[in-house]
């Protein structure tokens, strides 16, 4: 027993650690649960005017914060209570998006904000506000990407430049929760994910992977240098000693009449292709005197539609054999020829090596965001010094949200496909009525109006339906089309005995064939059945 509690003992202290050093890599954390009036500053800056709201997303208990209405500025910011620094191992941006009125034009990113030092105040945060990186989805025309901007302070200049990531991954374009991740190597290696899977891997020291490139360019044009007047650029100049030859003419039309076409015979000269239309009588209301003289619109000639042609007969136009259009002389290469004129190059001022990135610290997480979209709830905000506590918010804050949104997605699919097919069907089952309605295949209506309402019963037969009626309507397309004439039948003369005998008989059955003729005529049509 001793040695089992010991063991145990052992056990809580492990998890005892582990959870200590969870809360001591977890820097940041806001999953809304509570309202953030007074934890969050809203700006007073007059241009941001939009509210945002503390507010449930749509099918879950879990609350976020809400971009509640269209067509404005949002500015929203949180200080942390003490920076975090980028340049100390891995650090991990992951926040939730939920775009629930889909996003056709507007931000859904966060930006990452240095210290007040550098010039800013919570209440007059705006686009202005200095801050270190700028991540998340942003859309609008042209422009669908998951941005992430890395601020870097240029230490030859002193300027802070933007520094883009090329390619980055697009907005995905449903209205689920999606979560975005930033993970911030010290091997200078940035990775993005969306929902848990990398989209993109990037270094931040590397001109393939952001513009402009963090590190200049050693060399650059000297901006001093000048190209001299006599640089030729041309490869190709005109032949100085060409001429052009007697016998071009210039002035050539490019088409001439066809002398060897011949009016077709039946052609109307006589008459115009457009006449009165003769049935159009003036307007009872019509007055000469303010509307006009009154004249009938015109219609197509009606003796034109058989002949070949009506009015004047001109002969077609053929291209002109002779027509080589404006001379000019023959391109060759230029002697003088130098290429494309680029300035020197020169040692970049600016330029200077770089080992690591130098990031500024992070001290405050801001929305500031202008949309036309209403419906965007952010929620469970992190900033995290290790990947591990990325995921387990993911698994345990994000993926059940996203499981349940997925299904009903799917049903409502379903749902939606389901009416379209329905609709579909019905039109394709009011065609077949009426094909059964056509008088050669009286014989086989009945037949069709089975299957027909088989298919209504029974959806999924619909095709095998459509099939078997088109293989009836061939059959008896064929069998009128080449075996549908029948041979004389020869009838022995009955004996005068047997056709008296049969008088009646022959009689009574002619008039019981006449009934059921009627009677099938007389018969109503077979109605679908509603659904």
């Amino acid at each position: 027993m001793g040695r089992f509690a010991l063991l145990l003992l052992l056990v809580f202290a492990s998890l005892q650690l582990l959870c200590f050093a969870a809360a001591d890599d977890t820097v940041f954390y806001e999953s809304f649960d509570e309202p953030f009036d007074g934890r969050w500053i809203v700006s007073v800056k007059d241009d941001y005017t939009g509210v945002c709201k503390h507010s449930k997303s749509e099918g879950h208990d879990d609350y976020g914060l809400l971009v509640s209405e269209k067509a404005r500025k949002y500015a929203i910011v949180k200080e942390l209570d003490k920076p975090v620094s980028l340049k100390d191992g891995s650090t991990v941006l992951q926040f939730e998006t939920r775009l629930q009125n889909g996003l056709e034009c507007g931000g859904a990113y966060l930006k990452y904000l240095r210290p007040q030092e550098a010039g800013w105040k919570p209440k007059e945060f705006d686009n202005e506000s200095p801050y270190s990186i700028m991540f998340g989805p942003d859309k609008c025309g042209g422009t669908n990407k998951v941005h992430f901007i890395l601020k870097h302070k240029n230490p030859k200049s002193g300027e802070y430049i933007e520094h883009h990531l090329k390619y980055p991954p697009s907005v995905p374009s449903d209205k689920l929760t999606h979560v975005y991740t930033a993970i911030l190597k010290p091997d200078n290696v940035v990775k993005i994910l969306i929902d848990g899977e990398e989209k993109k891997k990037a270094n931040f020291l590397s001109a393939d992977d952001f513009e402009p490139p963090l590190i200049p360019a050693k060399m650059i044009p000297d901006p001093d240098d000048k190209k001299p007047e006599d640089w030729d650029e041309r490869a190709k100049i005109p032949d100085p000693n060409a001429v052009k030859p007697e016998d071009w003419d210039e002035d050539a039309p490019m088409e001439i009449e066809d002398e060897d076409a011949v009016k077709p015979e039946g052609w109307l000269d006589d008459e115009p292709e457009e006449i009165d239309d003769p049935e159009a009588t003036k307007p009872e209301d019509w007055d000469d005197d303010e509307d006009g003289e009154w004249e009938a619109p015109k219609i197509d000639n009606p003796k034109c539609e058989a002949a070949l042609g009506c009015g004047e007969w001109k002969r077609p136009m053929k291209p002109n054999p002779a027509y080589k259009g404006k001379w000019s002389a023959p391109l060759i290469d230029n002697p003088n020829y130098k290429g494309i004129w680029k300035p020197q190059e020169i040692p970049n001022p600016n330029y200077f090596e770089l080992d690591k990135p130098d990031f500024e610290p992070i001290a405050a997480v801001g929305i500031e965001i202008w949309t036309m979209q209403d419906g965007i709830l952010f929620d469970n905000i992190l900033i995290a010094k290790n990947e591990k506590v990325a995921e387990s918010y993911r698994e345990t804050t994000w993926k059940p949200k996203f499981e349940v949104e997925k299904e009903k997605q799917k049903a409502e699919e379903k749902t939606t496909d389901s009416d379209e097919l329905s609709g579909f069907q019905k039109k394709v089952f009011d065609v077949l009525y009426k094909v059964a309605d056509i008088p050669f295949l009286s014989e086989y209506k009945l037949r069709i109006l089975d299957l027909i309402e088989k298919a209504e019963k029974q959806p999924n037969i619909t095709i095998g339906v459509i099939v078997s009626i088109a293989v009836i309507v061939l059959t008896v397309f064929f069998k009128l089309s080449f075996g549908g004439k029948k041979q004389p039948r020869v009838e022995k003369k009955p004996d005068v005995a047997e056709a008296s005998n049969n008088q009646t008989t022959g009689g009574e059955k002619a008039e019981d064939e006449e009934e059921e003729k009627d009677e099938s005529a007389a018969a109503p049509r077979r109605r679908r059945r509603e659904t």
